[in-house]
């Protein structure tokens, strides 16, 4: 398995990006790390390895970006204000120096978006922002709601950064034709948060299934099997 490792200088964050890329093909999937993980944490806890026979067979390429979690969400030092705007410079990196990058790669102009965890959130929350450019969301055991993070302040970017809110009034029909997975399991402890955020998605009439497995942990093993199964529903050609 081809594993490249890329270090630049982002315009969009005024810091340097470390991120991992595992393929020499094939659909591109935006791989999220969990809370303030780093961009080898997919690959170090084996959830790469799982998906190990789409990449060798070059019908994926998995990009694993770094996460700024420390500095945005995670920061109390900073004012929320600044914490959720570091975010919205990250959501930026993402799209525009990832993205737009890899989303030609393949016949569908879009990418997928995948995360465990908070990484889950990450996902859902960048592809519900951008609709247009992924074509299927694959979270597992993510949690959506980041009101906890601001200590009760709120403005516009909180709103628009919080899938449980904004997506009562998006009309984008791309979001219509997105594939969405929401797995989780009734002993996971961010349960409640996927079957709130399904309940947010049914309201809307936006297709998508609710994966419960059964007597699973919130942890990488479920994760190592959810992941390869949610990339068999990609058509790679």
């Amino acid at each position: 398995m081809r594993e490249e490792y890329f270090k630049w200088h982002s315009p969009n964050l005024g810091r340097e990006i470390q991120m991992l890329v595992f393929g020499h093909a094939g659909y591109p999937i935006i791989l999220f790390p969990t809370s303030m993980g780093s961009f080898h944490e997919n690959r170090d806890q084996g959830l790469i390895a799982s998906a190990s026979w789409y990449i060798e067979q070059g019908l994926i390429q998995i990009f694993c970006p770094d996460s700024i979690d420390k500095d945005s969400f995670y920061n109390k030092k900073i004012h929320p204000t600044h914490r959720i705007q570091n975010h919205v410079w990250y959501d930026k990196m993402i799209c525009h120096e990832i993205v737009e990058r890899v989303k030609n790669n393949t016949y569908s102009g879009k990418v997928a978006v995948a995360g465990c965890s908070f990484g889950g959130y990450h996902a859902a929350n960048f592809a519900f922002r951008h609709p247009g450019y992924v074509s299927h969301m694959f979270s597992m055991g993510g949690a959506f709601n980041i009101k906890s993070f601001m200590d009760g302040y709120h403005d516009d970017n909180v709103f628009y950064n919080s899938p449980e809110d904004y997506l009562h009034g998006l009309n984008d029909r791309e979001l219509w034709n997105m594939d969405i997975v929401l797995g989780t399991s009734n002993w996971d402890i961010c349960f409640d948060a996927n079957l709130k955020l399904s309940r947010v998605l049914a309201h809307r009439d936006i297709p998508h299934w609710l994966d419960v497995r059964q007597d699973r942990e919130h942890d990488w093993p479920v994760w190592k099997e959810m992941f390869p199964h949610y990339l068999s529903r990609i058509k790679f050609f």
